[in-house]
């Protein structure tokens, strides 16, 4: 089995994980134990939907805990005052000019955990992202996305 890959969060998102998986344990693993004792009470378990639906959740939830507990595991902190801001890294903030339109976009790389597009977080796993890593500000790159291909152009890297 090969060595799982280090998630890289910050002091802030790491302790969100854990604040969620203590809940999805404590309250949520309560709530749904109790929905399926409840459904059990309503008797035969062949034609019991609200059982099924129950156990349905039960497995939702203990794949989300599992989810999180492999990525605890694997998390690794990053001090944001250590970035590079000569190049574009994880939580770097990444100022770019779409060439075909002449928009510019603010978009700031983080983990698959991290995404929230509405404040233009984006994953250094996502096309842009993975495009953005490693360059400098002036270094033009040719990115795929569903639209097709897109050139941006980099004009500021902050952290």
């Amino acid at each position: 089995m090969q060595d799982p890959k280090p998630v890289y969060l910050t002091k802030e998102a790491l302790q969100k994980l854990k604040e969620e998986l203590h809940y999805l344990r404590t309250t949520e693993r309560a709530r749904i134990a109790k929905a399926i004792a409840e459904a059990r009470g309503h008797g035969d378990l062949s034609e019991n939907a609200e059982y099924d639906a129950a156990k349905e959740a039960q497995s939702h939830l203990e794949a989300r805990i599992a989810q999180i507990e492999q990525t605890i595991a694997n998390a690794r902190i990053v001090d944001e005052n250590k970035i590079d801001t000569t190049k574009a890294y994880i939580f770097s903030t990444v100022r770019v000019k779409n060439l075909k339109t002449g928009d510019e976009q603010l978009f700031t790389l983080v983990s698959p955990q991290e995404v929230d597009l509405a404040a233009g977080k984006i994953s250094v796993n996502s096309p842009i992202g993975k495009g953005l890593l490693g360059r400098s500000v002036g270094d033009i790159v040719e990115v795929k996305v569903p639209a097709g291909k897109i050139q941006l152009q980099i004009l500021e890297i902050t952290r």
